[in-house]
């Protein structure tokens, strides 16, 4: 049985597939913010003269975390607007 899918049409729905996969990276460190911020609150609430202290880190840390999320906003772009494996197609 012959299939209708051309080349350029697999490698479109497989961008596609892996962009989608590729956002899943945004989990991560969505959970780990929200971790961070409510140890952060409970940290200041039990010492409320270290708020300064304990949002700088905490500030610091969720920025590095994010980068994670960013990578894979960045390679979803990447596959579904740019295609990059068209080009490699066969003539």
């Amino acid at each position: 049985m012959m299939s209708n899918i051309t080349d350029e049409g697999f490698i479109l729905g497989c961008s596609a597939i892996g962009a989608g996969l590729a956002m899943i990276a945004g989990i991560g460190p969505g959970i780990g913010q929200g971790i961070a911020a409510g140890h952060a609150a409970a940290a200041v609430g039990r010492n409320p003269g270290a708020k300064g202290d304990v949002t700088s880190t905490m500030l610091l840390g969720q920025a590095v975390a994010e980068t994670t999320g960013l990578y894979g906003f960045a390679v979803a772009i990447i596959l579904l607007f740019v295609a990059p494996l068209l080009g490699k197609l066969p003539s």
